[in-house]
């Protein structure tokens, strides 16, 4: 399941990026039409590596909003170069994506 949405631009030495998750993150303390406690499902942790070296790790918690949005930059990249993107959920679920520098 592929759940980041990644634009990755390189030039003057670093690459700049901008993601966003697309995830309810759902803090587990609402409530359904029918007064049932929405369980908390949220990302807890975000990892983008570049070259097999960590650029940006984040660890997030059910105060994040819906779908966030991050933006980052670091020394290096090159356009045609690919990012490995991994998240965690609270939950136990997981998942690694790739995503392309331009």
């Amino acid at each position: 399941m592929s759940i980041m949405r990644v634009k990755a631009r390189a030039g003057d030495g670093r690459t700049d990026v901008k993601m966003m998750a697309r995830h309810e993150m759902e803090t587990g303390q609402r409530k359904d039409k029918a007064g049932n406690v929405i369980p908390a499902k949220f990302l807890s942790e975000i990892e983008v590596k570049h070259g097999g070296k960590v650029v940006f790790a984040a660890n997030l918690g059910p105060a994040v909003s819906k779908n966030p949005y991050f933006s980052f930059s670091f020394a290096g990249g090159a356009s045609g170069d690919t990012l490995e993107l991994s998240w965690k959920e609270n939950t136990g679920k997981s998942g690694s994506e790739t995503a392309d520098i331009r």
